[in-house]
């Protein structure tokens, strides 16, 4: 888990998601979540960013650490980045979804505030399938009314420039462009709660 530079006394910023966020495959230092540090302390804000993303991360993983992860960082808010796996295996997206409302529910009750990036899976998993899958963030985030983006890959998937070699996880270049797409949620949260 890699936090940022501000002090341990500085409010929190938790990642808390899979590969795509964990820096698979590229220098940590190079991963969004630490240019979304940097993009933080340049704004002005004085939160430190905990990065408690894991590869290979379902929501039922998530749901089982979520508890552990608020009682070891206190986080003001959490940013939820997962499901990608679990529709990667074909995972029902009524149980993805359980999991999603148990992680949001258990860090509201915490006091975090939470956003939620959407992902989206390919298409050859059939219409309906997809489709279900990719409702559960657009259900989560009504139901709980939390902030999220419909496609944290927006602008980087399908883009073999930007992905590595195995045409899923984004390479180094597209890191930059993951952080715009989900600075938006983040500040206006943050701005929120201040």
């Amino acid at each position: 888990m890699a936090a940022g530079t501000a002090g341990n006394g500085s409010p929190t910023v938790l990642v808390f998601g899979d590969s795509l966020s964990a820096g698979f495959g590229i220098d940590v230092d190079q991963s969004w979540t630490a240019l979304l540090q940097s993009r933080l302390e340049e704004q002005g804000y004085e939160h430190r960013v905990v990065n408690a993303s894991i590869s290979g991360e379902t929501t039922a993983g998530g749901a089982a650490r979520i508890d552990a992860a608020l009682g070891d960082f206190s986080p003001d808010l959490i940013i939820l980045e997962l499901g990608g796996n679990d529709g990667l295996r074909g995972f029902p997206p009524a149980s993805m979804k359980a999991n999603l409302v148990t992680i949001v529910r258990q860090s509201q009750a915490s006091g975090a505030a939470v956003v939620l990036l959407g992902i989206r899976i390919p298409t050859n998993y059939g219409p309906r399938y997809t489709r279900e899958f990719e409702d559960v963030y657009r259900q989560v985030a009504a139901e709980l009314d939390i902030d999220w983006i419909e496609f944290f890959m927006d602008g980087v998937a399908m883009n073999d420039e930007l992905l590595q070699a195995d045409r899923i996880h984004p390479n180094a270049e597209a890191q930059a462009i993951l952080l715009e797409n989900a600075w938006p949620i983040i500040s206006a949260t943050l701005d929120d709660a201040l």
